[in-house]
C-alpha cells in the first residue's frame, strides 16, 4: 500500500472521527463556543505553521478573504456544531459530506454562471430525494425522534444549511486560492472564522466561567485537542497533499469513506439509532454525490 494511501485512510478515520468529540464536547459546553474555541486555536497554529507565509495576502484580497471565512466558518461552524449537539452524528455527516458536492453545483451555478446538464440535475433531484429519506422518520415523529433529542430534524436541517453556506464561501473563495499560499488562506479564514464564532457565541449562548474551566477538563480537553489537531491539522494537512498528488475528485473520496466511519461510531458508542429509512436516504444521497462528482467524459473530435 503506498505512503498516500495509508494518509488516505487516517485522514477519513480522523475525519469520521471528528464527529464524536463535537456531540460529546457539545453536551458539555455551549455548542457555538465550542466552534470557537476549535476554530480560534487552530487558525493561530494553521498562521504560525505559515512562517514567513502569514502576512502574505494582497491587500485587495481582504474583504473577500473575511467575507468568505464568515460564511466557511462561521455560518456553517454555528450550524454544524449546533445541529450535531442535536442530531444523530452519523447522520449529520452523512447530511454534511453527501451535499457537499450537490450544493457545490448549485453555488457555481448561483455565482458563476456553471452550466446545469442532465447528469447534474440527476444528482441534485436524487440527493434531495435522499435527504427527503433521512428526514422522514423524524418528521413523521417515529421511533428514532422518540428515543432521541425532539430537535433532531431541526438539527440536521441546520447541518444542511450550514453546508450550504460553507459550499457558497468555497466557490467565493476561487478567484483568491491562486493570489495566496494555501496555508495563509486556510490560517487567515480558520481564525477570522474562529473570532466571528466567538461573537456568535457571546451573543446566543451562556457562556459562563464554568465553561472556561470545562475546556481544561475531562471530556471537554480531549474533544478540543481531538478537534484542532486531528481534525484541523491533521486532516487539512493531508488533504493538501493528496489534492497535490490525486487531484480534487480521489481526493475528494473521503466523503464517501467518513460518514460511514461517523455512522460505525455513532451507532457503537452512543447507541445512536440508524433505520432503514435512514439506510435508503444514505445510499440515495451517496449515489447523488457519486454522480455530482463524476468527471465528465472527454469529448471526441
Amino acid at each position: 500500500m503506498s505512503r498516500n494511501a495509508v494518509l488516505f485512510a487516517v485522514m477519513c478515520l480522523v475525519w469520521g472521527l471528528t464527529w464524536l468529540p463535537v456531540k460529546v464536547g457539545g453536551t458539555h459546553v455551549p455548542p457555538v463556543f465550542l466552534a470557537a474555541v476549535r476554530f480560534t486555536i487552530a487558525g493561530v497554529l494553521m498562521l504560525f505553521w505559515a512562517g514567513r507565509d502569514m502576512p502574505k495576502v494582497p491587500a485587495g484580497a481582504w474583504p473577500r478573504l473575511v467575507g468568505t471565512a464568515l460564511l466557511l466558518n462561521t455560518a456553517n461552524y454555528t450550524l454544524l456544531f449546533w445541529g450535531t449537539a442535536h442530531a444523530p452524528t452519523g447522520l449529520a455527516a452523512i447530511v454534511n459530506f453527501a451535499t457537499i458536492p450537490i450544493f457545490t453545483l448549485l453555488a457555481s451555478r448561483a455565482i458563476e454562471k456553471e452550466p446545469v446538464d442532465g447528469r447534474k440535475l440527476a444528482a441534485i433531484g436524487l440527493g434531495t430525494i435522499g435527504l427527503g429519506f433521512l428526514f422522514a422518520t423524524r418528521a413523521l415523529g417515529g421511533l428514532s425522534a422518540v428515543q432521541g433529542d425532539p430537535q433532531e430534524a431541526i438539527g440536521l436541517a441546520a447541518v444542511a444549511a450550514g453546508t450550504l453556506f460553507y459550499c457558497t464561501g468555497a466557490v467565493l473563495s476561487r478567484p483568491i486560492a491562486g493570489t495566496m499560499p494555501t496555508l495563509t488562506l486556510a490560517g487567515w479564514q480558520t481564525l477570522i472564522g474562529g473570532i466571528g464564532l466567538s461573537a456568535v457565541s457571546l451573543a446566543v449562548e451562556r457562556v459562563g466561567s464554568a465553561d472556561f474551566a470545562a475546556l481544561a477538563q475531562w471530556p471537554v480537553l480531549p474533544c478540543v485537542a481531538f478537534l484542532v489537531i486531528g481534525g484541523s491539522l491533521m486532516g487539512f494537512t493531508i488533504y493538501m497533499r493528496l489534492l497535490r498528488d490525486w487531484g480534487a475528485f480521489r481526493a475528494g473520496l473521503y466523503a464517501f469513506v467518513s460518514p460511514a466511519v461517523a455512522v460505525g461510531v455513532g451507532v457503537a458508542v452512543l447507541e445512536e439509532p440508524f433505520g432503514l429509512s435512514e439506510a435508503i436516504g444514505a445510499a440515495l444521497m451517496f449515489g447523488a454525490a457519486t454522480i455530482a462528482l463524476k468527471r465528465p467524459a472527454p469529448r471526441g473530435g
